[in-house]
């Protein structure tokens, strides 16, 4: 599909894409580089960008001025940091999964066999939000494809991988979630304390490697 401009709200832009990693750098890269008055912040998404603006704008000359930006010739995307390979541990024990039962059974795999191919999926933080360092990761098998909970939990426990619709995330702080848990990671995902508070960012590889409850444990002392 085209790129496409549609308002939100006064003082914002989304400019939705084609589903690519590689179309939504290029256009943050175009768009930062052209410094267009105003903008007070670039968020890149799934497949769209959102430009918000420090105070309410003149909308269709703000669209003029992002389209001229976006027709440029393509930036160098020099800021975007190297993507990295990064191994998630991640216990599937039933006290860390209370959906991986209805999973398998909509999947009509065991539970076994859906831990085996969640697993062994290779995935990509394709953006990140909803929650703070909360990563949305794309290449989860389409057979392992679940829509979220009808009604979603009240809390989810930090640490939870989950699957909706067709993605699979992991839960980095204690909120409120409407995705299938189906195990849990002792790694923080998000520390506010850290230089970089987020441990996934947006291009990086991310692996599951399946450890026991004793090795949960143990990674948490």
């Amino acid at each position: 599909m085209a790129s496409e401009l549609v308002a939100l709200g006064d003082s914002a832009l989304i400019l939705r894409l084609d589903d690519s990693l590689g179309k939504v750098q290029a256009a943050v890269a175009k768009l930062a580089n052209a410094k267009i008055a105003g903008v007070s912040e670039i968020v890149p998404a799934f497949a769209s960008v959102g430009i918000f603006f420090a105070r309410p704008i003149d909308l269709e000359k703000s669209a003029r001025e992002i389209e001229i930006a976006l027709k440029r010739r393509s930036v160098r995307l020099r800021k975007m940091p190297r993507s990295r390979t990064i191994e998630i541990p991640v216990c599937y024990d039933s006290d860390f999964a209370p959906d991986l039962d209805a999973v398998a059974n909509h999947c009509r795999l065991s539970p076994n066999e859906l831990i085996a191919r969640h697993s062994s999926g290779r995935y990509q933080v394709r953006c990140v939000g909803f929650t703070p360092g909360f990563p949305y990761l794309s290449g989860l098998p389409k057979e392992l494809a679940m829509p979220r909970r009808a009604t979603p939990r009240t809390r989810v426990p930090a640490g939870s991988v989950a699957i909706g619709g067709r993605q699979t995330g992991i839960y980095p702080l204690s909120s409120p979630g409407g995705w299938n848990l189906i195990g849990r990671t002792p790694l923080q995902i998000f520390d506010s304390q850290r230089e970089s508070p987020a441990l996934l960012r947006i291009g990086d590889n991310v692996r599951f490697k399946v450890i026991s409850a004793e090795e949960f444990a143990q990674w948490r002392t």
